[in-house]
Order: structure tokens, then sequence, then C-alpha cells
């Protein structure tokens, strides 16, 4: 971490500092410039589809008058271990915060009607079609370039925090190659997830887990890391097997594959079933609610159902797909997908249920440090995350965060920091490194932190992931680039959830462990 006050240097200042513009980002500094806030909102994407945000499908839920029901629902969905009072927070909020800045602010129009996913008792969704993350992301951010109290600086990445006695005062900002440290009152972490740990993932190349690992090396505590979702129903036809290869662009970190496209909960919730590779159904042998129990059942039965008979489809034939899913049927015949024969599918890595340890105003454990969005872990989800609530989350708590964050002005102090040098004598060769270590680690975590782990596993992948850290280490004293920082985030970020998982014996939602044969990932 930053914490040098030997050689003041020059450096811009803001009031509020925002990293990530997914929703949860975008909500915090929209509730930070209504509270009359000077925002800098720095973001590592260059289009909205960079932010994960833009690929949610199912919509957002809400309460339609009946909290209690609502606030059940993710307690169960979380096998019991969701906490209360940040469920309290979550469903107190919902209709007030979609009702003000979705509708109201963005005029966002949603579909008539209500849809019904995964774990939900009753159809209780606002969704546009299978595409909401990009019919509410795209004029969010267009709404904050018009706010004159915010400036939007893209394809800017967060290297590290600037830290003075315990003390969070902003992060050292890359762009086109410059480091420049931007001091600030108070700094929102909103960096999204860690789909790049993984070689099949829902999320955009920019989860990294960026956020997570700079708050962990500057001290923060994180919790809950063990409990990585997956979606059960992505995409599983040619070109998804492996997100990226090792033959990733330079600076990106894993090559987005949006071959790996998500099938909604949203499409079981029409009435869509599950079918194995000889056209049985075989949900309901596994689950009272058949193709509606939680994620993290389904994901697991279709991975079992996939290994027994070799293929799983999504039959969408009970259903009238095209109408109701028009996007997604166009994806579809994009691919040559027979929508009599079924959809292939398998399930991906998809949302982190843990991340930073944040209270209901999403304050971290350092001072002036905020945390809103897939990185931060409020307690909403617990072991496992009900469907169609991340949305949710990224907008109740952004908005918290940023009005609290708001009240913080830019200190005197301290001194600025210096930023690292740019030591790299050719540019190609951090991106070279970097790609065949994210594909070495992508190879660990997919063969032991999966959807079912075993003990020997985990202390497998974990001393793996050390040396891999080391090295990581090691190669970044004499050069740096923003793929070296992506990868020492996304190194971190597994360590972070080898460790978590070896720490926690029992099996609760996404944590499955079982006894399984040795893997040789390394």
């Amino acid at each position: 971490m930053a914490d040098r006050t030997d050689a003041p240097i020059d450096g811009e200042t803001t009031d509020l500092l925002v990293v990530g513009s997914g929703i949860a980002g975008c909500a915090a500094a929209l509730a930070g410039a209504r509270a009359g806030a000077n925002v800098t909102l720095a973001t590592e994407a260059s289009r909205p589809a960079d932010a994960t945000s833009y690929w949610a499908q199912g919509g957002i839920a809400v309460t339609r008058d009946d909290p209690e029901a609502l606030k059940r629902d993710v307690i169960d969905a979380s096998d019991g271990t969701a906490d209360p009072a940040a469920v309290d927070v979550l469903v107190s909020g919902a209709d007030a915060a979609v009702q003000d800045v979705l509708i109201d602010t963005l005029g966002v129009a949603f579909d008539e009607g209500y849809g019904r996913e995964a774990a939900h008792d009753e159809a209780r969704i606002r969704h546009v079609d299978a595409a909401t993350g990009r019919h509410v992301l795209v004029p969010f951010l267009e709404h904050l370039r018009g706010l004159s109290a915010v400036e939007i600086l893209e394809d800017t990445a967060a290297l590290e925090l600037c830290t003075h006695e315990g003390r969070v005062h902003g992060a050292l900002l890359e762009r086109d190659g410059e480091v420049t440290p931007w001091f600030a009152g108070a700094t929102v972490l909103a960096t999204g997830g860690i789909g790049a740990c993984y070689p099949r993932s829902t999320n955009p190349r920019t989860a990294t887990g960026d956020g997570i690992a700079m708050a962990a090396l500057a001290g923060a505590d994180v919790a809950d890391m063990e409990y990585v979702q997956f979606h059960p129903t992505a995409f599983a036809g040619q070109g998804t097997d492996e997100r990226a290869t090792g033959n990733e662009t330079a600076g990106s970190g894993p090559t987005p594959d949006r071959g790996t496209f998500l099938l909604s909960e949203a499409i079981r919730g029409e009435g869509a079933v599950l079918r194995d590779a000889t056209g049985e159904r075989f949900m309901p042998e596994y689950h009272p609610d058949a193709e509606l129990a939680p994620r993290d059942v389904v994901a697991r039965a279709v991975a079992t159902e996939r290994e027994r008979t070799g293929e799983v489809v999504l039959d969408v034939t009970p259903i009238d797909f095209a109408g109701e899913f028009p996007a997604l049927a166009s994806e579809c015949a994009d691919r040559g997908v027979s929508l009599e024969d079924g959809i292939p599918v398998a399930p991906a890595e998809h949302f982190l249920c843990g991340g930073i340890d944040v209270d209901l105003e999403g304050r971290t454990s350092l001072d002036r440090l905020y945390a809103v969005g897939e990185c931060a872990r409020t307690g909403v989800h617990g072991a496992n995350r009900l469907a169609s609530t991340s949305l949710l989350e990224g907008l109740v708590w952004g908005l918290r965060a940023g009005e609290t964050a708001a009240d913080t002005g830019v200190e005197a102090g301290p001194k600025p920091i210096e930023p690292p040098e740019l030591l790299d004598r050719d540019p190609a060769l951090p991106d070279r490194f970097a790609a065949e270590k994210f594909h070495r680690l992508r190879r660990v975590m997919d063969a032991e932190l999966g959807i079912v782990r075993d003990p020997a596993g985990i202390e497998r992948a974990q001393a793996t992931i050390r040396r891999l850290k080391g090295e990581v280490d090691a190669y970044t004293r004499t050069r740096t680039s923003r793929a070296l920082y992506e990868l020492r985030g996304a190194c971190v970020s597994a360590l972070l959830i080898t460790r978590a998982a070896a720490a926690n014996e029992e099996s609760r939602g996404c944590h499955q462990l079982t006894e399984g044969a040795p893997v040789d990932a390394d």
C-alpha cells in the first residue's frame, strides 16, 4: 500500500472518489453529488459493457408491499446465514430506491408485470426483457455525465489506496501509463467481483478482484470469501469451455468471452425446464421447487447431470421464448442453437457473496473507506445469493454509502504520496507474464475451488496460489503495469478465497465440501 510521506508531489483532490462504474458506483456518485460533494468516478471501463451490472439479465427485486416475504426469501436462499439487520436495510430501502432513481430519475421503462425467479415465493422482479442491466446502466452513466458535480474518468485503473496512520485518503490512479494520486475526503470502492479467477464466468474482463485486494492489502477486514456463487445456466456451446486461453490482450487480464452468456433464471420462472442428455427432466429429484430451487442447489444438480449423462439442456418449448425473451432468442439464433433441441447449459462463476466487510452504511474497517456492490460483504447474501438482489443491493448500499461519505471533507494532510515509478522497459513483457499466470490461476481455481470442494484440494490450491503470488510480487519489484496490478488483485482475491474455504469446515450454500480424488491443477 502507498504510505510514504517524505516527498510531496502534485496530485488531484476531490471530495468523494468512487472507483467503479456499475450500479453501485453510479448510485454512490449520484448520492454524493446530491449531498453537495464534488465527485470523481474512476473506472477501468471504457464502455458500459465493461461493467458487470451491464450484463445483469433477470432484473431487480422489489417488495410489492410485502417486505417480510422478500426478507424470508433472502434468508431462506442463504441457507439461514444472511444477516437479518442487513436484509432489513435491503428490503426497507428497495421500493423507494427503485422508484426514486431508476424510474423517476432515469426513466427506466420496465416491462409490464413482474417476473418470478429461483427461490422467490412470488413474482416480484422488475425487468426489461432479459437485459435489465444495460437498460439501467446506460442511462445512469448518461445522467451522471450531465451533473456538474461529477467527473468521470474512463479507462482509468486504481492501483493502490493512499493511506496514512490507518486512514484512507484516496487512491493512485493509472491512465495511459501515467500514475496520479487522487486525494479524497472519502473513497468508495465499487469494483465488482472476481470472475477473472475462473475459466468460465459471466463477468466481464475487469472483474479481477482489484478493490478487494487493495482494501485487504491496506488492512481492511474481509469476510465470507469462500462463498462463490455459480450460475447454473450459462450457455455451454462452442467457444465457452475456456473464458480465456492465455492469449489475453495487453493490459486486459482475461479476454472477455461473451460466448459465455447467461440464460436468465427468469426463463425458468416462466416455465422452462432442465433436461439431461437422455431428455429426462431431473430437477424434481433434487429439490421440491425443481428448477426454481436456490441457485447453489440447481448449479450442483446441473454439474452432476452433465457429468453423469454428458449434457444438460434448457428446454424452452413450454414457453413463448422468442416473445418473452427476444434478445436471448436472437443470441441463440446467432449461434445456430435449435430451440427445439434445447439450449446447452453449464454452470459458470457468477457472483462473490463475500468481500470487503462493511456495516449498514457501507463503511469498512478503515477510516474514510467505503465499499459497495459485489466487492462488499454487507451480510445480505450469507452463503448464497437470492436471484435479482445484486442490482438491488448495489443500488441501496451505493445510495447509503455515497450520502454518508459525502459528509467527509478533504483534509489538509497528509503530505502527497509518491506514486510507484513505471519501470517497464518492454511493455509487452508484463502483459505476456500476466497472461500466462492468469491461465495458471484459473486452472487451479476451477479444479479446486469450484462448485464442490474437498479439503485436500483446497490445501493444494492454497499452496499453489501462494507460490504464484510470490512470483507476481517478485516480478512487480522491477516492472509496473496495469496488467500486473490486475494479476496481483486476482491472486490476492483467490488466496483470500482459499484461506476462507480452508477455515470453514461446514458445507453451506455455495461452499460445499466433499472428499474427492486428488486433481493435479498445478
